[in-house]
């Protein structure tokens, strides 16, 4: 029975505004330490956006909306299940999604602000980003139902939910109860220091797809190893295990397989914002359209290295015909 989605992403789905700033500015108006991320008030972001002034790119975000919307602009079917506000913002947010051809009806909708994230960015390439979760952080485990999940084939989870594991559970068991094979994000190693117990057990009931860094490998397996080690061993639980290690590339195992996936060499880095992302959307279209894994990790380098060419996650529109031939090439 064919799927009416290939690929349904499930996160925050957070409005990115990316400004280039100086120390100075991050001095006068930005309290606290320049780099990281503070959650904060809307009041607190509509300020600071008022004092960049026009200088601001605006970009949709979110770890799992990130990677959903690269696979949707190679060709894959896709839907989005996340807490939307009643603003501008999130019309703008729902809007992007569905002209990159991604199907909006599973958007969920509360009255407050749509979440904000505003990263000022500094000549050193250093974020300091201030974040309003608004809408996004009111999805919650009686707002999801199988119906969230019905005839999507593959659920991709960010780590992000698990900050709260009673809603990261709720998602996990309705999305196996509608039949969807799974992909866990990690995120950071913050959500794997706080989570670690949950996704070890999740990774013995078992998960198709572990997406990890190296920082959040070592968190959760609490102990120094090479990269391909720590894929090996995430792989042992029974799923493919991307360990992905920057401009160094990524490590992708399952069973005794093993493939060392290079990068992409690139001239210049703008901003690494949402590469890993990009690398996850890029692998899953290769995943769930039958392409080896070396091939899926191949497409997953390009859309990786594309993103950090350019400012925010999203990756113009001049690029995807070429990203499209090349995921047409690849075995």
């Amino acid at each position: 029975m064919s799927s009416s989605f290939e690929l349904l992403g499930i996160g925050n789905p957070i409005m990115d505004f990316i400004a280039h700033v100086d120390d100075a500015f991050l001095r006068a108006h930005v309290p606290g330490d320049i780099g990281g991320m503070v959650l904060v008030d809307d009041d607190d972001i509509a300020r600071l956006l008022g004092r960049l002034g026009g200088a601001v790119a605006m970009t949709p975000g979110g770890s799992a909306a990130n990677a959903v919307l690269g696979a949707t602009k190679l060709g894959l079917r896709t839907t989005y299940v996340g807490m939307t506000g009643a603003d501008k913002t999130a019309e703008d947010y729902r809007a992007n999604f569905v002209a990159a051809g991604g199907d909006g009806s599973r958007f969920k909708r509360t009255n407050l602000p749509h979440g904000r994230c505003l990263s000022m960015v500094t000549a050193d390439g250093q974020r300091t980003m201030r974040t309003h979760l608004g809408a996004a952080m009111t999805l919650n485990p009686d707002s999801i139902s199988v119906a969230d999940f019905h005839g999507a084939k593959h659920a991709h989870i960010e780590g992000y939910l698990l900050f709260n594991p009673t809603l990261a559970q709720k998602v996990a068991d309705t999305a196996r109860a509608a039949g969807c094979t799974l992909s866990l994000e990690l995120s950071s190693f913050e959500v794997v220091n706080v989570a670690r117990d949950w996704i070890l057990a999740q990774l013995k009931q078992g998960v198709d797809i572990v997406f990890a860094n190296e920082d959040e490998a070592k968190a959760l397996f609490q102990h120094e190893a090479s990269y391909d080690t720590y894929a090996r061993e995430l792989a042992a639980f029974g799923g493919i295990a991307a360990v992905k290690i920057g401009k160094d590339g990524a490590w992708v195992a399952r069973g005794s397989e093993l493939h060392r996936i290079a990068p992409v060499s690139v001239t210049r880095v703008a901003d690494t914002t949402g590469a890993g992302d990009a690398w996850a959307g890029g692998f899953l279209y290769g995943y769930l359209r039958g392409k080896s894994l070396a091939g899926a990790g191949a497409l997953g380098s390009a859309l990786g290295g594309e993103c950090v060419q350019h400012l925010g996650a999203a990756i113009p529109e001049s690029q995807w015909p070429r990203l499209r031939a090349l995921a047409d090439s690849l075995k």
